[in-house]
């Protein structure tokens, strides 16, 4: 009997640590996040930007089978590319009527410059508007 009892204690203790573990990690992400010292992942300003009509966001992708299609082979093209960064494979592609917006931040002008490639080249595209931003250091 006393070694059920100690098993149930033992299970208990442990499950209570595993608990409070998990919570104390949540509040430190918390805690990173609030101190400001994550000024990279704020973004507040561009999404700000952003809500005006005069910026193009994925909303604004033309739903036209051709434009897709465009959109599809960009992003797979990109997105296959083990050169590009996290960030460039993340860059918003819209396409209307073949005319291709990269938008996003990048790590450099030199991938700045391969993903215009990447775009120019795809089949059906008719222009690249590129507003990709180099991301400050």
């Amino acid at each position: 009997m006393s070694t059920h009892l100690l098993l149930a204690v033992f299970t208990l203790t442990g499950s209570l640590l595993l608990m409070s573990g998990s919570v104390q990690a949540e509040q430190g992400a918390v805690l990173y996040l609030a101190n400001g010292s994550s000024s990279e992942l704020e973004n507040t300003e561009r999404n700000v930007r952003d809500r005006d009509d005069a910026t193009l966001t994925p909303v604004d992708q033309k739903e036209t089978e051709g434009d897709i299609a465009i959109t599809a082979a960009i992003r797979q093209a990109v997105v296959r590319n083990e050169s590009l960064s996290v960030n460039a494979q993340n860059t918003k592609i819209i396409t209307r009527n073949g005319v291709v917006t990269l938008r996003g931040p990048v790590e450099s002008e030199a991938e700045k410059i391969k993903l215009h490639a990447i775009a120019k080249q795809t089949p059906g595209v008719v222009q690249v508007d590129n507003q990709l931003e180099i991301k400050a250091p």
